[in-house]
């Protein structure tokens, strides 16, 4: 064993030690005086001020409300978490009538409250009547002399405006032979930040546990990079960008030691953003979380989803070889889905009866279709099933709906005649077998590389969704980031065809400047 692994095994030893005797010590100092705790449970924003750049996390209750554009809530928790009763008279300033002082620098206090269990319901009086809370300044709140049991607690809801949430909270006051302190106790919500029974023995079980692993140092695996989460995920939505999602998946899990388990199921941008929306946060049925990704924004009622902007994409018209065009202008694409066009003929092209090759109604790619090329005109009703035999005679054109672009550029390649839609980079693979060729709009080429006022319009934002804002130590976070800011993610966006909107060209056409 070299000296770096006795080393370790010493260290290890000795924290499993410490981590033993430390409950026990924590609980005998704790009953030998007063103890007033202290904690922010929470700091959130509440209303939208337009930050310049990253991701807003505020709720935007008060946009309708200039002066609450930006306000916070600070919950804090104020409890005796000794085990000797607090009395009015062990507050020690006796120049006032009040115990504590709750500063708030860099915001102004708009409105106050005070919530308390139903054990403690008695101690209300102290704040409801005199002296009571009082704001003794913009930013300064006093708190009366309330006596408090052991595991008593009381808390302080406070609207504030000015500033932004995170901004330091202080609390200060003195306590006769005790002490006032900030509680950082991951304990449970309602209970003292004391070391409990279970809690000692839990300590010393894992104390054991430690040395145990100490002794075997070279057993231990590495530990995964600040990047990486483990946990499940399901990336659903977008066909068009399932080959994209699938070889992020692939890399996420080389970088992160294979450990996080991610799979890509795609069904449609509107079928993978609606099953989110419907789902009410809860993970799949192998208990993944989900994230949704959708070329093209949610619908407006899907008010609880998270958006992620990860790419712009391309998207192409393509058609049979037999038809030769390469060009197409918007206004004659606009009458073949109307129906005005029948045969290429009409447009100095090869007699051969137009064929609609479309996708379903789920799909990101229709609606971009739709909104960006057709002026917000959906195609025609469908009007055969095979795309070969025509079902609807009245219907002036043969056009069909497929689940996949896969689908769609295969039916295109073998049927004369036929028009169709896909991802950019799908629609001429380096392994294309050919009988498919795209075209272009008005003279313009998609390309991501040129997107910048180049108009081309048939293009789309690529978004990712989740149910909420996922916490910033979840898989769904890590992945997430690793695909918009992580170098390599933007490589594999990149290379599928897409323009990555973590670039600087990319952050001026997602963001809507370009």
């Amino acid at each position: 064993m070299s000296w770096l692994e006795i080393s370790l095994t010493a260290a290890g030893l000795l924290l499993g030690a410490v981590s033993i005797l430390t409950p026990f010590v924590a609980d005998r100092r704790a009953r030998r005086s007063r103890r007033i705790g202290f904690r922010k449970q929470m700091d959130i924003a509440i209303g939208h001020n337009g930050q310049v750049s990253g991701a807003d996390p505020r709720l935007g209750l008060f946009n309708d409300l200039p002066a609450m554009r930006d306000a916070t809530l600070v919950l804090l928790r104020v409890e005796n978490d000794g085990s000797r009763h607090i009395e009015e008279s062990d507050y020690i300033d006796p120049s006032t009538q009040y115990g504590l002082t709750a500063e708030f620098p860099g915001r102004r206090i708009e409105a106050q409250d005070v919530t308390l269990p139903e054990e403690h319901t008695n101690l209300m009086g102290y704040f409801e009547n005199q002296p009571g809370l009082l704001v003794a300044g913009p930013s300064t709140l006093r708190v009366p002399r309330v006596p408090l049991k052991p595991g008593a607690h009381y808390k302080i809801l406070v609207l504030l405006t000015g500033g932004q949430e995170g901004d330091p909270v202080t609390v200060t006051g003195d306590l006769k032979d005790g002490t006032l302190h900030e509680n950082h106790s991951l304990t449970p919500d309602e209970k003292p930040p004391v070391f409990s029974r279970q809690a000692r023995w839990t300590t010393v079980m894992l104390g054991l546990a430690l040395i145990a692993a100490a002794t075997l140092p070279l057993l231990v695996p590495p530990p995964l990079p600040d990047d990486c989460e483990t946990g499940s995920l399901r990336l659903t939505g977008s066909t068009a960008f399932a080959p994209v999602m699938s070889e992020l998946a692939t890399k996420y899990r080389e970088h992160c030691d294979d450990r996080p388990d991610i799979t890509v199921v795609a069904h449609g941008s509107r079928t993978g953003v609606r099953e989110l929306a419907l789902s009410d946060g809860e993970t799949d049925d192998d208990g993944a979380t989900v994230v949704a990704f959708s070329d093209g924004p949610r619908p407006a009622s899907y008010r609880r989803l998270s958006e992620n902007r990860v790419a712009v994409s391309l998207f192409t018209l393509l058609v049979h070889d037999d038809v030769r065009l390469t060009n197409l202008s918007v206004a004659d694409v606009r009458r073949l889905y109307r129906g005005e066009i029948r045969n290429w003929s009409m447009l100095d092209g090869p007699d051969l009866p137009v064929v609609l090759v479309s996708r379903t109604s789920g799909s990101g790619t229709r609606s971009a279709l739709s909104a960006r090329v057709l002026a917000g005109a959906d195609e025609p009703p469908a009007s055969s099933d095979d795309c070969v035999t025509r079902t609807v005679r009245a219907a002036p054109v043969l056009r069909c709906e497929l689940d996949s672009t896969e689908q769609v550029i295969s039916t295109v390649a073998r049927t004369p005649g036929a028009l169709g839609y896909s991802e950019l980079r799908a629609a001429s693979p380096p392994d294309a077998p050919g009988g498919v060729h795209p075209v272009t709009l008005d003279g313009r080429t998609p390309d991501p590389d040129r997107l910048t006022g180049s108009g081309y319009p048939y293009r789309e934002i690529e978004y990712a969704y989740t149910y909420g804002r996922p916490p910033a130590d979840s898989l769904a976070s890590s992945f997430l980031a690793y695909a918009i800011d992580n170098g390599t993610g933007k490589g594999v966006v990149a290379t599928h065809g897409h323009l990555p909107c973590g670039t600087a060209v990319g952050l001026r056409v997602c963001g809507g400047a370009d």
